[in-house]
């Protein structure tokens, strides 16, 4: 268990240092965000003005709502971009020393998961504070801060898993960008990020409005949004946990020495 705990806290580690030499890479996390919450919310900031949405008591401005969507959307291009890392480290950096070392795989993934997790945390507050400064305010302080805390916290979770199980199958890095717009923007477009989904069916976008109920972003969004107003997010906690466990499970699988990706001194050679 030491030796498990030690090689955990050097891993995590490693990427927090690594991350901390990389300003643009923060900046780029944020420009995204910050963009859709300051231009392209400023042109719907009342689209709320003729309806009152759960988990809202009152009418609300679009920057409001879209805020856990964009906080979803940092989460969800961290956990993609960490993918990226793991295929970049697997074929030629330090992650091919990692596989070989004597702990079991399921707990090396782990540990990548948790730098993961810890680093989209990290920038999802400072997107935040840089939303509180120009003028959206989210509550998140009060007593339903350890169930916003704990919705985030579960939200990067999955969404690093999801990647840890995209980099089994993203084989080379020149594949990589071609598989991320097929996985990142449907899964932001096709959820509540941006609209929520009694407009889908009113809008009569059927099929779209079938998707965004069983993607699991939606699901992340709305047990984020929910939390944040201290509201019961109904079945979503138990949908982006199972989704976690799913993908982590299939992850460690396709890691395993003895099939999918694991053959690793086969390739090598």
């Amino acid at each position: 268990m030491r030796h498990a705990l030690q090689a955990w806290w050097a891993i995590v580690l490693r990427e927090l240092l690594k991350f901390s030499r990389q300003t643009g890479r923060l900046v780029s996390a944020l420009v995204r965000p910050l963009l859709w919450l300051a231009v392209f919310a400023a042109g719907f900031r009342n689209v709320f003005g003729v309806a009152i949405v759960e988990p809202y008591d009152t009418y609300i401005p679009y920057d409001v709502y879209i805020a856990p969507g964009l906080i979803g959307m940092v989460l969800l291009f961290n956990g993609m971009q960490s993918s990226l890392a793991m295929v970049y480290d697997r074929e030629m950096g330090l992650m091919r020393l990692l596989l070989t070392a004597p702990l079991p795989r399921w707990w090396i993934l782990f540990a990548k998961l948790s730098a993961t997790a810890v680093l989209s945390l990290a920038q999802a507050l400072a997107f935040v504070l840089v939303a509180w400064l120009i003028g959206t305010e989210l509550p998140l302080w009060g007593a339903h801060t350890p169930q916003v805390l704990l919705a985030a916290v579960a939200a990067a979770l999955m969404l690093g898993a999801l990647g840890l199980l995209l980099s089994v199958h993203v084989k080379q890095l020149e594949n990589f960008a071609g598989t991320m717009n097929f996985v990142i923007f449907p899964m932001y477009f096709m959820s509540t990020a941006l609209y929520p989904l009694w407009k889908l069916e009113e809008s009569g976008a059927n099929w779209v409005y079938q998707i965004a109920r069983f993607n699991p972003f939606t699901h992340a969004v709305e047990w984020l949004r929910f939390a944040l107003y201290g509201k019961d997010p109904g079945l979503s906690p138990w949908i982006v946990l199972g989704t976690l466990a799913l993908c982590f499970l299939l992850a460690a699988w396709g890691y395993d020495p003895q099939r999918g990706f694991g053959q690793l001194t086969k390739r090598g050679t």
